[in-house]
């Protein structure tokens, strides 16, 4: 009796320290439309998209992230361990205090679109923009998807303002 007793409490410390373990893990599944780009995490390089990240960072670690395909520009952001809350860590860190560290964890997917590039008479890349985009979206939903490229630091503030005031000038709201 004494040892079903104690092998019960072992299998019980055991699962405990399985979900708690278990918990302290976060993954995100990196992706680029077109896929097979080389992905790069703090500078190191760690395969092709699409790439599943985990770690068991705590709690607002960054991660820079650099995605790199031949004939498109290259895309350097960052995602952080602050995206969605961890209902097992919380639990957890109610019994234990030290999940704490690790009540939020990544997005299921970061997704990324890679624009491609095109050469011209001085050898400099440029971007290839489609011809007319405001043949099949309004401005609003072009304002929307400018801030969101914003939002996720592909274009910089002042690309941002820019193009804003090339749409807000445009004649002919759809």
């Amino acid at each position: 009796m004494k040892k079903l007793k104690t092998l019960s409490k072992n299998i019980a410390l055991f699962m405990a320290g399985s979900i708690l373990i278990s918990s302290c893990a976060s993954s995100t599944i990196i992706m680029t439309n077109p896929p097979n780009a080389n992905v790069y995490l703090d500078g190191q390089s760690v395969g092709v998209t699409p790439y599943q990240y985990t770690d068991t960072k705590i709690v607002g670690s960054i991660n820079n992230l650099k995605l790199e395909k031949e004939g498109f520009e290259s895309i350097n952001t960052s995602f952080s361990r602050n995206e969605e809350a961890d209902v097992g860590a919380i639990i957890g860190g109610i019994f234990f205090l030290f999940p704490f560290l690790w009540t939020m964890k990544y997005k299921p997917t970061h997704e990324y679109e890679l624009i491609a590039l095109s050469g011209n008479q001085q050898g400099v890349k440029s971007i290839v923009k489609p011809e007319n985009p405001s043949k099949n979206k309004s401005k609003a939903e072009r304002l929307r998807e400018l801030k969101q490229l914003l939002d996720e630091k592909i274009l910089t503030q002042e690309e941002y303002d820019k193009e804003k005031k090339k749409i807000l000038d445009e004649e002919g709201e759809k």
